[in-house]
């Protein structure tokens, strides 16, 4: 396995003074369902988890640090970076919606808006990469990044040792392999479902072809569970590959519904972390036990917030 549990207990102590333990707390609608409100870190997103790994296991070499993004992961890592004292260059897609582009331009870093997708925002991390000498932190297929990311599955063990099954936002697997690496190892009856939008769900396309493919970017309201895994994906993919359980895909009206189960519940999230919700309320999935679903981001648009939560179904409706 390219991440362990023993990487993950060690990122769990080099980051535990940089990002906030989160609660779980219960569904009071959905009986046996809990939330884990990653949308209540300290940069309303789990990315931080991993880029602040990422950073804090840098070589001493490294003067400046490039990404591509779908937003949060961006806004991670300059936030990571700020506290290092390392600049940050964050490239993006056109896709990226303006008050995530806005956020990470907020905390210091240079941001890059090219092409109409991640993967064109990655060719200009390579350029960065090649040309400016600048050290590359990919947001998923890195070690430092998914054992980051597989703290989430440390706390839930600890918090629900009787955990039945997890359900996890999937874009390019960071997020899911890393929880799948933990909670397989401390809760082996434990099942972890990965969760996406009908509409350019790259890891579950490739999961199914047997090998990674490149899919077709469209507007979402998931939109964080955009961009591609990478031709050449070496951590993510074999990891999600050999330990997810499941993959179910949502559509937007479905992501839509459960942006308005959570917002009654007093959560504003976006609509990546509304999937596994989704899933489950439009009864793709039936909890069997204690069943968490990820809540793992809340940087949404407010506006557009509003609009789904007035009735729209859709970005293009809202």
């Amino acid at each position: 396995m390219p991440v362990t549990l023993a990487d993950i207990r060690a990122a769990s102590a080099r980051i535990a003074p940089h990002v906030a333990r989160t609660p779980l707390v219960a569904d009071p609608r959905l009986p046996q369902v809990w939330l884990k409100c990653e949308h209540r870190q300290r940069t309303g997103a789990f990315k931080l988890r991993g880029a602040t790994n990422a950073v804090l296991t840098l070589p001493r070499r490294a003067r400046a640090v490039v990404t591509a993004s779908t937003g949060n992961h961006g806004r991670a890592l300059a936030h990571a970076a700020q506290a290092a004292g390392i600049p940050a260059t964050v490239c993006l897609s056109h896709l990226v919606p303006d008050n995530k582009v806005r956020a990470i331009r907020a905390m210091g870093a240079e941001v890059r808006v090219t092409g109409a997708s991640q993967d064109e925002a990655m060719a200009e991390v390579a350029r960065a990469v090649a040309h400016e000498g600048m050290t590359r932190i990919d947001p998923f297929d890195d070690p430092a990044v998914v054992a980051g990311q597989g703290t989430i599955g440390l706390e839930l063990a600890e918090d629900r040792p009787d955990l039945h099954s997890v359900l996890v936002p999937l874009s390019g697997g960071g997020l899911a392999a890393g929880i799948a690496v933990a909670v397989k190892a401390l809760i082996p009856t434990a099942r972890v479902i990965g969760v996406s939008m009908e509409n350019g769900a790259a890891m579950a396309a490739s999961l199914a072809a047997g090998h990674p493919v490149e899919v077709i970017e469209t507007a979402s309201l998931a939109d964080s569970l955009g961009g591609g895994i990478g031709a050449d994906n070496r951590v993510t993919f074999p990891l999600c590959r050999a330990l997810l359980d499941r993959v179910i895909l949502v559509s937007e009206a479905e992501i839509a519904a459960a942006l308005r189960h959570l917002a009654a519940a007093g959560h504003v999230v976006e609509g990546a972390a509304a999937v596994g919700h989704a899933a489950i309320l439009s009864g793709r999935f039936r909890p069997e036990g204690p069943t968490v679903t990820i809540l793992s981001g809340g940087n949404i648009d407010p506006g557009l917030h509003a609009r789904i939560v007035a009735g729209a179904n859709s970005v293009e409706a809202a």
